[in-house]
């Protein structure tokens, strides 16, 4: 049983990136953004593309065999993918938002966006899948009956630190503090001066860092496809759903929640499953408290 507890944390620590990323852009943006999921598949083919430039394989780490080219790759991914949202912001979104558009047409925006955008990665990647890597991994045994993949734990702790750094930046810098007043109350902070603009810019560009740091470790233990991001938007919603809109660090627990729950309802041979053990047991929580588990009442 403890083999699916490790299991479940490797996959609640993706989604909780991804649901992160959504969490920013509800926060502040006030708006659920649809189109996270393809912001995350077309991050994971920007780094494979660095990654096959590169060379995939080489500069590995001790036992780790992702190396540098793939830590390399998600900075490189994430300034590409950045743009293009930064432009699909000033084509679609900021002439919504500048013309008091309601928040369903932000989000069927959003939705039309997803579909462009799965259908753009079929185009120009092609509906096969993509592997980042073709070595056959060793796990080891970092418990009695427990084994992981170096990599995997590798991915585990980039996720924590991403964590802990969002945590850091929000709490501790001038940036973090613009946005989370931005987030509390967007009318006060701008009588108060804080730039709009430019804290929009920055939630997508956040949101996107997240996603596509996501999308890349994700694509690495698996596989790139264009419906990566389309799986994973619906354990993100969950997880951010479950955890309480608006708090980041329910999201966290909504996603370890979420990890945990898909990866024992594997253990209990309901691997098809998966996605409706998850949403039975937000409901469940929501029923008993609708905020979510950390959120609060509104």
């Amino acid at each position: 049983m403890m083999q699916f507890v490790a299991d479940g944390i490797l996959n609640a620590s993706l989604i909780a990136l991804g649901a992160l990323g959504l969490s920013m852009t509800y926060n502040v943006l006030r708006f659920a953004n649809f189109a996270q999921g393809e912001v995350l598949a077309i991050g994971a083919y920007f780094a494979l593309g660095a990654v096959t430039v590169i060379g995939a394989g080489v500069g590995v780490m001790g036992p780790v065999k992702f190396g540098w080219p793939l830590l390399v790759s998600i900075p490189l991914a994430i300034v590409c993918t950045s743009i293009v949202v930064l432009m699909v912001d000033y084509l679609v979104f900021r002439p919504l938002r500048n013309s008091n558009a309601s928040r369903i047409t932000l989000i069927m925006a959003a939705f039309g966006l997803s579909l462009m955008g799965r259908n753009l990665i079929h185009l120009f990647a092609g509906g096969d899948p993509k592997y980042f890597s073709f070595y056959i991994p060793k796990a080891i045994e970092i418990m009695p009956g427990v084994k992981m993949v170096p990599d995997d734990l590798a991915i585990i702790g980039l996720c924590v630190f991403a964590v802990v750094s969002l945590h850091m930046f929000l709490t501790k810098t001038n940036m973090g503090r613009m946005m989370r007043a931005v987030s509390e109350n967007p009318t006060l902070a701008r009588i108060n001066g804080i730039d709009l603009k430019m804290i929009i810019r920055m939630t997508w560009i956040i949101g996107t860092a997240l996603a596509v740091t996501a999308g890349t470790l994700q694509g690495h233990i698996f596989q790139a496809k264009a419906e990566m991001g389309f799986d994973m938007l619906l354990p993100m919603f969950a997880a951010l759903i479950l955890g309480g809109v608006g708090n980041l660090y329910g999201t966290v627990l909504g996603a370890l929640v979420i990890g945990l729950a898909e990866s024992f309802a594997v253990y209990f041979d309901l691997s098809a499953y998966r996605a409706a053990v998850s949403f039975m047991i937000m409901l469940l929580v929501l029923l008993v408290r609708p905020q979510g588990l950390l959120g609060e009442r509104e």
